[in-house]
């Protein structure tokens, strides 16, 4: 067991200018944490795992593994074992021999190998697998060889770059629970890379967000989701994303169109000393509700309705912001909106509103009707 620290570690492509494909990352790992690394497509976290794996040059900064700097060491050692998206199987090699190949180059004696197998078999349910060659497996089943293969090891550190894309979205939710079980019975240091944020939140102890080579913030993930640093996070964690909009600064807190939202003192001061005139305004899908009759809402035309059975999700343009985002409120499945109807939306709760730097990004506050 070990822990994991990036110490401003960075990676930089040649160039004009040179590409920091992952730019002064400074994260610290627990021993026997499960951290998620997200981000959307070249947001530096493969590159971030391959730098932790040796597979990458660390450019700048140190990577340590426990007491040891592993910075200039080669892959091999390391004391790691890496999970890859397509498996890499041997296809001539039964289940047993792949699983049991890297203990077989490093010498390990054949009883030890076998007893080391045949444990991670019976972690990962593949134990009447052990004589099948890879051809004979479903997609599920190579996945889990790959993973008892990591296991068999005995690393002070799991590596998982994207294990579940090649897997359909049922068996993708099987497994993700299956991973985060064993994690968690194994207590092994695990970094696990995915670009599915819903897969990052269902299975890390923490979630570490990554934009254009950038750590943007790492927390567990409820703390995430209600307390984003800024609006990237807040837009990129929760399915759907957060509403984002542009709300014009009243004397008591903002309007979009002809709808109040009442800001706390301390949002409003902090926009004052900005000089701002106009906040981001961050709403979950779930906090907007349909407005009473007497309720000054959101003015919605609907342009789609996600019918999910309990619930539903209504996607409308604002009136006020024809050419803007369009805003999606989650419902109860019987409301019956329709598509081209007008609805009016309104705030379920002020305290769970977020408010936003329009330029920097930044979070100034959650907003609030108390001040």
């Amino acid at each position: 067991m070990a822990e994991v620290c990036y110490r401003n570690a960075s990676r930089i492509y040649p160039g004009t200018p040179p590409v920091r494909a992952v730019d002064q990352l400074e994260l610290d790992i627990a021993d026997g944490e499960f951290l998620v690394l997200v981000g959307p497509s070249g947001s530096g976290k493969s590159t971030a795992l391959r730098m932790l794996a040796g597979l990458e040059d660390v450019d700048e900064g140190a990577i340590r593994i426990g007491d040891q700097d592993v910075t200039e060491l080669a892959p091999k050692d390391r004391d790691i074992a890496m999970v890859f998206q397509n498996y890499a199987l041997y296809p001539h090699m039964t289940v047993a021999q792949n699983m049991g190949f890297a203990l077989k180059l490093a010498k390990v004696s054949k009883s030890e190998v076998r007893r080391r197998v045949e444990e991670a078999a019976g972690l990962l349910d593949l134990t009447r697998y052990l004589d099948r060659l890879p051809k004979a497996l479903s997609g599920g089943q190579r996945q889990r060889v790959a993973m008892g293969r990591a296991i068999v090891r005995e690393p002070a550190v799991f590596l998982m770059d994207e294990p579940l894309s090649n897997l359909d979205a049922k068996l993708r939710v099987e497994t993700r629970a299956n991973i985060a079980a064993l994690q968690q019975r194994l207590c092994t240091t695990t970094v696990y890379v995915t670009h599915d944020q819903v897969e990052a939140m269902t299975m890390g102890d923490r979630v570490a967000v990554l934009r254009d080579g950038l750590l943007q913030q790492c927390a567990a993930p409820r703390e995430l989701y209600d307390n984003p640093v800024n609006s990237f996070v807040a837009g990129f964690i929760g399915s759907p994303a957060m509403n984002l909009f542009s709300a014009t600064l009243t004397a008591d807190g903002a309007r979009f169109g002809e709808a109040p939202i009442p800001l706390s003192r301390q949002v409003l001061s902090r926009a004052a000393a900005l000089g701002l005139t106009e906040v981001l305004v961050g709403v979950r899908p779930e906090n907007l509700t349909p407005a009473g009759p007497d309720e000054n809402g959101i003015e919605l035309t609907v342009q789609l309705v996600e019918e999910l059975g309990a619930d539903s999700f209504v996607y409308g343009q604002p009136n006020a912001d024809p050419d803007g985002k369009r805003l999606v409120m989650r419902v109860e499945g019987h409301l019956g909106a329709r598509t081209g109807s007008t609805i009016r939306a309104g705030i379920r709760d002020q305290r769970a509103v977020h408010v936003f730097d329009p330029t920097s990004g930044n979070r100034l506050a959650a907003a609030s009707t108390t001040s």
